[in-house]
């Protein structure tokens, strides 16, 4: 470093000139205090002005799962946006869920699951969206065959967030669950059993929320609100529910710009 630079630089350790042994040894472990500041000094003097980082570009394949986007959410179509006196409703009732599910949540997690009921891993990102969705949804097959047994087939038609499901859940495998949904939701088609688990999800969700949720409800409002624009048909259920999710992000979890306008 040229000496008028480092004359205009503070000094991070300004100890002046200090009586050292003779036989002072940099290379050896400090003795005083006096030694180990001349040590730092010397060290930090060796220290090269610029430093290139060597990145193995083998370690920078696996995409970053955080999005970040400042943009909202797309209008409701006409005639279709929800109230303020609706949405203040849902988070009130969403609120009251939350807190049921937190007051009984050691009851519910004591239950016994069905023999039929196995949770898939946290890192099983297909075994969960086919006990989410049923392979049915999952597979995209519209309907079952005239030749089912009239009983609930679960690996078909998916299990429901059941309380004694949800409860056993950490805060781990429902981000990592919601984001595997969100994935799939963001090709395909929004469904009854999509939404029920959706909802489920974001009661489980605790707050504060962290970057990666924050992210992902984020994301996940948007998305319904790309689908909401695009439908046709106007079916009021299914606008309806995505209107709830919206809300509840917007309005319940503080993301205010992305919520609906009232009508």
């Amino acid at each position: 470093m040229e000496p008028g630079l480092e004359e205009l630089m503070p000094r991070l350790l300004p100890v002046g000139a200090c009586a050292l042994a003779e036989d002072f040894d940099p290379t050896v472990p400090p003795r005083t205090p006096q030694e180990y500041l001349k040590r730092v000094q010397i060290e930090a003097a060796r220290c090269p002005d610029v430093v290139v980082a060597q990145i193995d570009p083998r370690k920078l394949k696996k995409k970053p799962t955080v999005n970040i986007s400042i943009s909202g959410c797309q209008p409701a179509p006409e005639g279709y946006s929800p109230t303020l006196k609706w949405q203040q409703q849902q988070v009130a009732n969403f609120s009251a869920v939350r807190q049921s599910l937190n007051k009984h949540r050691n009851h519910w997690r004591s239950q016994h699951l069905d023999s039929n009921v196995t949770m898939p891993k946290s890192e099983d990102e297909e075994g969960w969206k086919k006990f989410c969705l049923g392979e049915r949804v999952y597979s995209e097959i519209d309907a079952l065959s005239d030749n089912e047994n009239l009983g609930i087939d679960y690996l078909k038609v998916g299990f429901p967030p059941l309380l004694s499901i949800v409860s056993r859940m950490n805060q781990a495998t429902v981000t990592s669950v919601l984001e595997y949904l969100i994935s799939w939701f963001g090709e395909k088609k929004f469904t009854p059993e999509l939404g029920r688990w959706l909802y489920a999800l974001l009661a489980c969700l605790e707050k504060p929320l962290l970057p990666e949720a924050h992210s992902l409800i984020r994301q996940l409002a948007r998305r319904c609100s790309e689908v909401r624009a695009l439908e046709e048909s106007k079916n009021e259920e299914q606008i309806s529910a995505l209107n709830l999710i919206i809300c509840l992000v917007s309005r319940y979890f503080d993301q205010r710009d992305l919520a609906d306008e009232p009508s």
